[in-house]
């Protein structure tokens, strides 16, 4: 009798107890939301960044030197005219885009790639520049027109590891723009050049006169912070309007900073990763002039690419949150903060192992992704009903 009522006791229990309701189909449970991704478009190749036109449809960069539209329906543009020479070399090319607080008006649109420095069809040396352009659509065509660089970062190099970059537009106009050390350690302290920092111009290229290496001899002008090694992902804060940047670090050491005006950030002379052969790279963690990270991620690096605060109500319960693409662990990094420290994390996508690129939010408040693909994709995240 003792086996026989053992035997029956499962199926007692799942008569009285009821079980969980089924996954919807496509459905993506994290901890506080369910939402599902579609795929809008593929077919992509290696695309680094887009910026949402006012009427919906997506600008595109594809790194190789493409400029692409995504239209409503998910279809592609030819590329877009106008784009000048890039350096599509290593992790070189057609980087970052984004429009002007007054694109409506004025059609400008700012874009970061790597410009090559040598003889005519020399992809070396070359460095990460910026540029401004007036878009433009007459008869169904798209171009850029007026190009004009306003930011060349000094002094080009050859090689192709480490140009960071992303462009964020502060609320009084500024730009800042990303740098990555370009594999060289030593650069990211030297305040004679670009190379690992965080920059600050106007939108015409000029120096603001409150920049705080302003007539400092040995110093460049248009240098905001130093000590960075190579910064893929940077957004203004919602409501602090200050800059947060995420930055690459070596085999460990990804870090979350704010960076200060004039402060140094430490590469590499203090952090918290190893050379990818395992050697030492810093002299320690701490030193005094050096800021500490916010966050950092030790031993194993994500890889971020691409940030975006959410700030909006489709997704109530991520509203205030900081997401980061990730490619090297291949997941979109969901971080929820209290003010300026970072208190949980949570990994999403990652069954997927895809490289996360760019991270938006539309103003309808969903998300999209850029995949860091030879067949890139434009993934768009969306609640489940």
């Amino acid at each position: 009798m003792r086996t026989r009522r053992l035997f029956f006791l499962p199926l007692f229990l799942a008569l009285i107890i009821p079980s969980a309701p089924p996954r919807k189909p496509g459905a993506v449970k994290s901890e506080k939301v369910e939402f599902r991704v579609e795929t809008v478009a593929s077919g992509l190749d290696h695309p680094w960044s887009l910026a949402f036109l006012p009427d919906g449809r997506m600008l595109v960069t594809e790194r190789p030197g493409r400029l692409r539209i995504l239209e409503h329906d998910g279809k592609l543009s030819l590329p877009v005219d106008g784009v000048p020479a890039v350096a599509a070399v290593g992790q070189g090319g057609l980087l970052d885009i984004a429009l002007a607080p007054d694109f409506k008006e004025s059609r400008i649109v700012y874009f970061s790639f790597v410009e090559p420095r040598g003889p005519a069809g020399s992809v070396n040396p070359s460095s990460t520049s910026v540029a401004s352009a007036r878009f433009l659509e007459e008869d169904g065509k798209a171009k850029l027109d007026d190009v004009k660089v306003v930011f060349r970062s000094e002094p080009a190099v050859e090689g192709g590891l480490h140009f960071g970059s992303r462009i964020a537009i502060a609320r009084d106009g500024t730009l800042f723009v990303t740098t990555g050390e370009r594999n060289q350690k030593s650069a990211a302290q030297d305040l004679s050049g670009d190379l690992g920092k965080v920059i600050r111009i106007r939108a015409d290229g000029s120096v603001p006169s409150d920049n705080p290496f302003v007539g400092r001899k040995g110093a460049r002008p248009e240098i905001w912070s130093y000590g960075h090694r190579n910064i893929q992902a940077a957004a203004i804060h919602p409501v602090s309007g200050k800059l947060w940047i995420v930055e690459q670090g070596p085999k460990g050491g990804d870090e979350v900073n704010v960076p200060e005006k004039g402060k140094n950030y430490g590469w590499p002379v203090i952090g918290y990763g190893v050379d990818f052969s395992g050697a030492k790279i810093h002299e320690s963690t701490v030193r005094e002039g050096m800021e500490q990270p916010i966050y950092y991620w030790a031993p194993a690096s994500i890889g971020p690419s691409g940030m975006a605060f959410y700030t909006g109500d489709t997704f109530p319960a991520w509203k205030g949150n900081l997401f980061v693409g990730s490619l090297a662990l291949t997941h979109l990094d969901r971080l929820e903060l209290d003010g300026e420290k970072i208190v949980k994390e949570e990994r999403l996508l990652a069954d997927l192992g895809l490289r996360i690129r760019d991270v938006r939010q539309a103003l309808d408040g969903t998300l999209w992704l850029l995949t860091d693909e030879r067949n890139g994709k434009v993934l768009h995240i969306v609640p489940m009903k």
